[in-house]
């Protein structure tokens, strides 16, 4: 009798442990971090802070307007849409995992706005004014990434454009990689991405000193209570099959999304993916580190490819 007991009892606690984690890791319908000054407590970006805020104050104070699409499973998704020319090209660009469009863009998507770009950012689902409770870490974000694009082609025509994304954001477009695009795809941007969802979330457990094996609770609960698969795709096997060059950035210092990451996916197509690490670089944090020389990297990635 006192082994059914056993038995239930090491069923209830697994069942509690899958609930659990996918309410600590992909739920989010409180949207808690809507603010765009919310900062990284971290000792690599505590210097940066200032200049920040200064960046983020410049883009809250620029006209835009907010357009909707809906995504393939329904949601309403919304972006500001930043017009500088009806024949500009238009950097599409996702943001990171609880985090604000203007904070993680606002630096690169400025400099973009200065080379002539229209800037369309995007709200991840389940952040922002876009509909949605759950966050897939880029597997359901890869198809609103395509349907973005998509309105895009219908609202403001052919004209080029770039895929743009920072942390989640950057994993998000190299996911997206294999999809078919219109041929006005010019290339993708990826600052910070990961390499699969289910490696991200198992690196940031042994971050938190959670042993690596408790990821099976997250794969099951993704998969019962989210409805997403978390180790069915990953960016190093849509990267292998992207069609368009693909130019990824990261942080040598990352502490949370290891470089070697990002190494692992450029690897995997090394004809098409340009990589830079810049060094004393924390996560997102290499454009405030090294302007000079992330700035360059993006103008000679579209002055190749535009």
């Amino acid at each position: 009798m006192w082994i059914i007991w056993v038995i239930v009892a090491l069923l209830a606690l697994c069942i509690l442990a899958t609930v659990g984690i996918f309410l600590f890791t992909f739920f989010y319908p409180k949207k808690w971090h809507t603010d765009d000054f919310h900062y990284p407590d971290s000792p690599l970006a505590e210097p940066y802070k200032d200049e920040a805020f200064e960046l983020i104050k410049q883009f809250q104070a620029l006209p835009c307007e907010r357009v909707e699409t809906t995504s393939f499973d329904g949601l309403k998704l919304s972006a500001r849409y930043y017009k500088q020319s009806e024949v500009a090209p238009i950097a599409i660009c996702f943001h990171g995992y609880k985090s604000t469009a203007i904070k993680d863009m606002c630096g690169g998507s400025l400099h973009l706005m200065e080379k002539g770009f229209n800037i369309l950012l995007c709200d991840q689902r389940a952040h922002g004014e876009s509909d949605g409770r759950v966050i897939s870490f880029g597997i359901n974000e890869r198809q609103d990434v395509k349907s973005w694009c998509d309105f895009a082609l219908r609202r403001y025509g052919p004209v080029p454009f770039y895929l743009v994304g920072v942390s989640m954001g950057a994993a998000t477009v190299l996911l997206a990689a294999d999809l078919e695009f219109p041929k006005t795809l010019r290339g993708i941007m990826a600052d910070c991405p990961y390499a699969s969802p289910r490696e991200i979330i198992k690196t940031a457990a042994g971050y938190m000193k959670i042993p690596g094996w408790t990821i099976i609770f997250g794969i099951l609960g993704a998969r019962v209570l989210g409805g997403f698969n978390l180790s069915k795709i990953s960016a190093v096997d849509t990267v292998s099959r992207s069609k368009v060059p693909v130019l990824i950035i990261h942080g040598a210092d990352d502490d949370f999304v290891p470089e070697e990451m990002s190494a692992e996916i450029a690897k995997a197509n090394p004809d098409k993916v340009t990589r830079l690490a810049i060094p004393k670089a924390g996560h997102a944090m290499s454009y405030l580190v090294d302007k000079k020389t992330y700035i360059k990297a993006m103008d000679d990635f579209i002055e190749k490819t535009l």
